[in-house]
């Protein structure tokens, strides 16, 4: 995992030299569910290869919230934080090799965080910068059009466009396959 990681500082590397044996590899196939909407979240999931994405249940049809790539962690963190029911599934698009701690372990190491300013300043960083994101995505889903977000999801996160399947971008752009073909042909008339 730590050659995966895109700036291996000492720091970086002093933290997963340090707490890597709390943590477990599996490899899993594409389609897997890591955690089922409803259920408790008791992992925090760490991705070394390989895609996922958070999605809910919306009266039988899927509504893709997030992806995630490699060097991410993902969890259902309300459902992990308070014990409750997790409100989106989450399921792997790729095979992937993935990472993951339990809550009891997870707590211990936060704990540990708190107690070290380096560490716990790259903590509330890491926060700030997945809370940003959720700001920036609720905000352009409410003022931009459709094409407006599909093009900015090109400029922003190529990854997503490259990677995923466009039935999963048009659930996460809140539209239809059909209305995101028309909008990508659009865009190559235009150019």
């Amino acid at each position: 995992m730590l050659e995966q990681l895109p700036n291996k500082s000492t720091l970086a590397i002093e933290i997963w030299t340090a707490y890597q044996q709390h943590f477990k590899r599996i490899e899993v196939p594409a389609k897997s569910i890591l955690l089922a909407e409803g259920d408790v979240a008791h992992k925090l999931f760490l991705i070394e290869k390989g895609c996922i994405r958070a999605w809910h249940n919306d009266d039988g049809k899927e509504i893709t919230g997030q992806f995630f790539f490699e060097n991410s962690s993902v969890s259902s963190i309300e459902s992990l934080k308070k014990s409750i029911p997790s409100p989106i599934t989450i399921e792997t698009l790729e095979p992937s090799v993935i990472w993951w701690i339990d809550k009891a372990d997870l707590d211990k190491l936060i704990a540990e965080i708190k107690e070290v300013p380096r560490l716990r300043d790259m903590l509330i960083d890491a926060l700030f910068e997945r809370t940003f994101d959720y700001i920036k995505q609720f905000s352009t889903s409410i003022r931009d059009s459709p094409e407006q977000r599909y093009q900015q999801l090109m400029q922003d996160r190529p990854e997503i466009v490259q990677r995923i399947p466009q039935h999963y971008i048009a659930s996460f752009l809140g539209i239809s396959s059909v209305h995101l073909s028309r909008i990508k042909n659009r865009i190559a008339r235009s150019k």
